[in-house]
């Protein structure tokens, strides 16, 4: 038999009282505590304000969890784009005389920081791209987006790496009207890195050539479809610079 002073209050569920004396019950289980009114209601309140403290600091376990969560932050540069000729690849397949034309390359550089430090490799980051070109439309020149998401795998964790999206010769001369057009009609690059499938600690994915108040300006643009962007899986430059460049993930 426990006593009121013994601490019966700690587990206390309910309380039946009869005339000046109370039984306690406990997780189903009788605590025969026999205690006053005065004693009672010491009890409970003592019992409340465990019970409040234990409400709280779930509050707190709770409310601090997704900080405890393993975060991606993305440090990553304002796009570049330039012209690039297309290689001339040796072989013993006998000479063939042509004149290299003018690839459009755009790229971005990029690190991935994880919270937890002992992470070297993130399984995928995908980045979504936006390319405003100056679009012969109808006898007149009008902007378009084209867009285009590549994805990566084994991505190192705290190291620069590239990523890069192209447009062909052929490409090139149809959006322009001209075969050495290049890089002038690119009138803005934007996009987004994520990494496992989720947005980068507070946005930080986020990259464009224009600043960062303009934000995603390409949201409000009319898209260009007839045209696709490239990956450097997608044109000869496949094999080249191979170690700048992150995995593209192949489709199996």
């Amino acid at each position: 038999m426990k006593w009121c002073d013994d601490g019966a209050w700690m587990a206390s569920q309910w309380i039946h009282t009869k005339k000046e004396r109370s039984v306690i019950l406990s997780a189903g289980q009788p605590v025969f505590g026999f205690c006053s009114v005065n004693e009672t209601k010491f009890i409970m309140k003592r019992f409340n304000h465990h019970l409040l403290f234990s409400v709280l600091l779930l509050g707190v376990m709770s409310s601090a969890s997704p900080l405890l969560a393993q975060t991606y932050k993305v440090d990553v540069d304002k796009p570049e784009f330039d012209n690039l000729e297309s290689p001339v690849v040796a072989g013993n397949t006998g000479k063939k005389k042509f004149k290299p034309k003018e690839w459009l390359e755009v790229e971005v550089k990029f690190k991935v920081i994880s919270s937890e430090r002992k992470d070297r490799f993130v399984d995928r980051v995908s980045v979504k791209w936006y390319v405003a070109a100056k679009v012969q439309e109808g006898g007149s020149s009008k902007v378009r987006v084209m867009e285009k998401e590549v994805s990566y795998v084994n991505v190192p964790v705290g190291e620069d790496i590239y990523a890069s999206v192209y447009l062909s010769p052929l490409a090139v001369e149809r959006i322009s009207g001209s075969d050495n057009a290049g890089k002038s009609v690119v009138e803005g690059v934007g996009g987004e890195i994520r990494v496992n499938g989720s947005e980068a600690y507070k946005g930080s994915g986020f990259f464009s050539t224009e600043s960062k108040q303009k934000g995603k300006w390409w949201d409000t643009m009319a898209r260009y479809n007839k045209i696709p962007l490239r990956n450097k899986n997608e044109t000869p430059f496949k094999l080249l610079w191979w170690d700048r460049y992150a995995e593209i993930e192949e489709r199996r």
